[in-house]
């Protein structure tokens, strides 16, 4: 149930429960360790995660044994070497439009001629304890997620899910609504786009999955073939909870 097996676990279609971590405190993560969810994703796309707090969450992730994902601010080879090497057990990509975005993505995550850059000190290969042979391996754990967010994306998912490196299709339905012209997530364009971008997952062996408010959202979704949530983040649940106990409070 820890980091080694988790792109296993996605494979496998078990429901998957996460949240996007928008505070860049590593003491969340250590808290949610402690939780019932299977995974977070550091928000460094939306959130204000420099490398040194990036790289206080990943060692608490990493001495806990506890999957965490970083969505990067861009596609770029420098984005997504740092995540990996501070020890990201996986990489969401936004605005994946292209095959050949997904391409790069891919290419990126992995070692190889052109791709991910070697190098055995790092918290991800051991600190310089592991032999070539046993890091170049660990790649096998990766887990590399093309978030389609804009209707070019949607209209490519047959080529971007049919990419070899790339494990799961996230679906985005704020930027997805957003990019065909609505302000909600309710539009027949956006449920179309679920069926057609789950159906691509699924004929492919990709994991399906996308951001949702909360449980009950993610159970009504999971009929286009969902099976990993992101659910809200940290911001909504303290919220929510802040504001639960306060109106009780308020009614006294």
């Amino acid at each position: 149930m820890g980091i080694a097996d988790f792109k296993q676990r996605m494979a496998s279609g078990v429901p998957l429960a996460g949240t996007f971590l928008k505070t860049a405190s590593h003491e969340l993560v250590e808290i949610f360790a402690r939780s019932e969810l299977d995974f977070i994703c550091l928000d460094a796309e939306h959130a204000p995660f420099d490398r040194a707090r990036m790289d206080a969450c990943m060692a608490v992730s990493r001495a806990l044994d506890f999957p965490v994902l970083v969505r990067v601010a861009d596609g770029s080879a420098k984005e997504i070497l740092q995540a990996l090497d501070m020890g990201a057990a996986g990489i969401v990509c936004p605005h994946v439009d292209s095959v050949q975005k997904a391409q790069e993505l891919a290419k990126h995550c992995h070692f190889g001629l052109g791709g991910r850059g070697f190098a055995g000190s790092t918290r991800w290969a051991g600190f310089a304890t592991r032999p070539m042979p046993d890091v170049l391996a660990l790649t096998d754990q990766t887990v590399v997620i093309a978030q389609i967010e804009e209707p070019a994306g949607v209209e490519d998912i047959e080529g971007i899910a049919a990419v070899e490196g790339v494990d799961g299709i996230f679906i985005g339905p704020a930027d997805l609504s957003v990019g065909y012209g609505y302000n909600h997530q309710t539009s027949d364009e956006l449920f179309a786009a679920f069926e057609r971008c789950g159906a691509a997952a699924k004929a492919n062996g990709k994991t399906y999955m996308s951001w949702v408010p909360n449980g009950a959202k993610a159970k009504e979704w999971s009929k286009y073939g969902m099976s990993m949530f992101f659910i809200g983040s940290e911001h909504s649940w303290m919220l929510r909870g802040a504001n639960a106990d306060a109106a009780g409070v308020h009614e006294i």
